[in-house]
């Protein structure tokens, strides 16, 4: 049954998708407007985030920057809609500039395996498609609570896929870790998203924008174990009012030596230094709307700062 509604609502958001992009875009700009007028999570979520990383800026200043990141986050999620329900090779050609594709191929012809940390930034599903494009592809994804909505994310990265293109979703749980370095011991990729928070005792705490935050310890495990390569890596998007749709730069360039490093409060504020250096390009491709910091180091007092307002 979830397969079939999973189907069901791919079949709308491929009908959603085939809009014309000026329409999508102003679909997103009034989704974003609701946002804000209503108050609803999303925007008080990202105005939590904003108020903890960027506390020097003035309140004028940080509501134009929460505007700015939920027409972006809008955007991005009908935007994505296109991607997960359109052909991979249309998508890529999306992707108008490649910088530092050459670390790319020269991990690939090492043989060591290859693990990409990709950040909330820009539109990593086009990212994605590219790797799965060049490479086969295992991602780390953090299932959703919905068993209909875990169904649905399956189905759309599994659409449109060539022969050429296999990726294998990994669930961040039981088997993960030996799933990934298998996958690496034998020279393949593996692809994760760092910023999502694991749960309490599945991390180290380390500074993102100043602030602690509970981080994945896996990356750097993974590297410093397997002695992979660890490359960064995003789509931003570089001209969103085009008419031909929003058109984006790829960037890889090789991650800090630090993330591999066998302690692990070194690796993980490593990770977070390099991830918040990506954010800082444009702060309004960032997510802000995750509620990144809920939980507090031990034994610090410190309450959930989301809570109650941001429930």
């Amino acid at each position: 049954m979830n397969t079939l509604i999973a189907r069901l609502l791919y079949a709308l958001a491929a009908l959603l998708a085939r809009l014309p992009w000026a329409w999508l875009r102003r679909l997103g700009d009034a989704i974003a407007a609701r946002w804000i007028r209503r108050d609803s999570r999303e925007s008080r979520v990202t105005l939590r985030n904003l108020e903890l990383a960027y506390p020097e800026l003035l309140p004028g200043q940080r509501e134009q920057l929460r505007q700015q990141v939920l027409r972006t986050t809008a955007r991005q999620a009908l935007e994505t809609l296109r991607l997960w329900t359109s052909p991979h090779a249309v998508n890529l050609m999306q992707i108008r500039e490649h910088h530092g594709t050459q670390h790319f191929d020269a991990a690939l012809a090492a043989g060591r395996g290859v693990i990409v940390i990709a950040p909330h930034y820009g539109n990593w599903e086009l990212l994605n498609q590219w790797l799965a494009a060049r490479t086969p592809l295992a991602i780390l994804y953090a299932p959703p609570d919905s068993a209909i909505g875990e169904a649905f994310l399956n189905r759309v990265r599994a659409a449109h896929a060539d022969a050429g293109e296999r990726v294998t979703q990994v669930r961040a749980e039981g088997t993960a870790v030996r799933q990934l370095f298998k996958r690496l011991k034998d020279g393949g990729v593996v692809g994760i998203l760092p910023d999502q928070q694991p749960k309490a005792g599945e991390g180290e705490f380390a500074p993102f924008f100043g602030v602690p935050a509970l981080t994945m310890t896996l990356p750097g495990r993974l590297a410093h174990r397997t002695g992979a390569t660890v490359l960064m890596a995003w789509c931003e998007r570089i001209d969103s009012d085009a008419g031909a749709g929003p058109l984006f730069a790829l960037h890889l360039e090789p991650a800090p030596a630090a993330v591999a490093d066998g302690d692990p409060a070194v690796a993980v504020a490593a990770l977070n230094a390099a991830v918040e250096r990506v954010a800082r390009r444009d702060p309004a491709q960032y997510q802000w709307t995750y509620k990144r910091y809920s939980l507090r180091p031990p034994g610090s007092g410190e309450a959930n700062p989301y809570w109650p307002d941001c429930y």
